[in-house]
């Protein structure tokens, strides 16, 4: 026999007049008026995407640009999420590393420039808040950026750290983490999964900004891994353009040697033709 459960009428009571957004707690006061908003999905984010490429992607990449466009919007579309000059140096600096060796120039600024504008960002907007950053961090130490992301001092990290500290909500993307490394890989930091692990650590966590520190360590890792990858695929790509060379070398050389044998062959004929005049005007 199967026994019923009743449900509390309270509860269900409370589930029939809810509605989103309209919570009590903070989450909904501060973010409730963006409930029912219409957002882009991962699909019309690509497709908008492509249609700003206007041009196919070398398949050595496509998987990857896949998984990046998709991540961005899924990113930008959060509620809680507020760019900042860390994360706009994140993006453009791993895009990139990550395109650095794509065959055609023109298509990898392209790549960049609409996976920005797909999620509703500027490139120019994007580019100069990097290079703020960049800019304040250049001649700095590893301690020096420590205590700005403690929210000491002044400089546009201090400012990202102290409302980051004073804001409960704050939201860590991947592309912080990524603007963090750029910024250790500037004030050299030894550019290893370890050596960044530990200062990932110490820089996202209660020493600096008391945020999560495990997808920030993750996050870096897999970069480190990802980094690898790059690595060994632009060697095989040299190796390949270097075989490459080395045909065309041998087929330039065939090609100059056949040519040769040519010009000889036709030399000796024509000499044996004046030959054989000279010897029938003598028998005349």
């Amino acid at each position: 026999m199967v026994r019923l459960k009743m449900c509390d009428p309270i509860s269900l009571n409370l589930q029939i007049e809810y509605k989103p957004g309209a919570a009590s707690g903070e989450l909904a006061y501060r973010y409730g008026h963006l409930a029912g908003k219409k957002v882009k999905t991962v699909g019309e984010a690509y497709a908008e995407f492509n249609k700003l490429m206007g041009a196919p992607l070398n398949t050595l990449y496509r998987n990857t640009i896949t998984d990046v466009v998709a991540t961005t919007h899924l990113i930008s579309v959060n509620a809680r999420f507020q760019r900042d000059g860390i994360w706009s140096l994140g993006l453009i600096s791993a895009m990139e590393l990550l395109l650095r060796n794509y065959p055609e120039k023109d298509i990898a600024d392209k790549c960049i420039s609409s996976l920005i504008e797909s999620v509703g960002m500027q490139e120019s907007q994007l580019r100069a808040e990097a290079q703020e950053i960049l800019s304040w961090v250049e001649g700095k130490s590893q301690d020096e950026i420590t205590l700005s992301l403690k929210g000491e001092g002044t400089g546009p990290i201090a400012e990202i750290a102290k409302k980051a500290k004073s804001d409960e909500w704050w939201m860590y993307s991947r592309y912080f983490g990524l603007g963090l490394i750029k910024i250790m890989e500037v004030v050299g930091v030894e550019q290893t999964k370890d050596s960044s692990y530990a200062v990932m650590e110490k820089w996202m966590g209660p020493e600096c900004l008391n945020k999560t520190v495990f997808t920030a360590t993750e996050d870096s890792d897999t970069w480190f891994k990802v980094r690898e990858k790059l690595e060994m695929m632009e060697t095989l790509m040299k190796e390949i353009e270097i075989r490459e060379k080395k045909r065309m070398a041998e087929r330039l050389e065939d090609r100059a040697e056949a040519a040769l044998r040519k010009a000889e062959l036709e030399a000796q004929w024509e000499e044996e033709v004046k030959a054989a005049e000279r010897a029938t005007s003598k028998g005349e």
